[in-house]
């Protein structure tokens, strides 16, 4: 596991089970697990994961988890995903197809071993073969697609 990944793996861990309300103590806390980090680099890990700053019920501001990361390329970016058993395709506009490989990359999704990206498609290699439906379906809703045709 690359250290991005596991300290961003540490960080998912922490706003779902803590209470942290500040930056800097996102910092201290991944300290205490081993991740030397700055506050920029948790800034930029928190955008990555999709975490924003709310209010909790005792109004004391939280960072939490918001289930998603941001969409930052928009809805009709992928315009479709197969599979086989396998790999994944993904199908995009002509000349989006690196910019949907970066943001696969960027989302540290624990099936996905690569992207090659081409001008309209982008190649996904899982890590492992059992899980490539599995896969394809989470790279549908990260392109915003329905379920795959029956």
């Amino acid at each position: 596991m690359t250290a991005t990944r596991s300290r961003r793996d540490a960080l998912r861990e922490l706003l779902s089970g803590g209470r942290a309300s500040t930056q800097a103590e996102l910092c201290a806390l991944l300290a205490a697990r081993g991740h030397e980090v700055t506050q920029s680099t948790v800034s930029r890990d928190l955008k990555r994961l999709g975490a924003e700053r709310t209010v909790a019920a005792d109004g004391v501001p939280v960072y939490r988890l918001t289930g998603a990361a941001p969409a930052r390329l928009g809805a009709g970016v992928v315009l479709g995903v197969s599979h086989n058993e396998q790999l994944v395709v993904l199908r995009t506009p002509a000349g989006l197809a690196g910019a949907v490989g970066l943001e696969i990359d960027a989302l540290g999704h624990p099936d996905v071993l690569g992207t090659v990206a081409g001008d309209d498609t982008v190649l996904v290699v899982p890590r492992t073969t059992t899980r490539v439906g599995e896969l394809a379906s989470a790279l549908r809703a990260f392109g915003q697609l329905g379920p795959p045709p029956r």
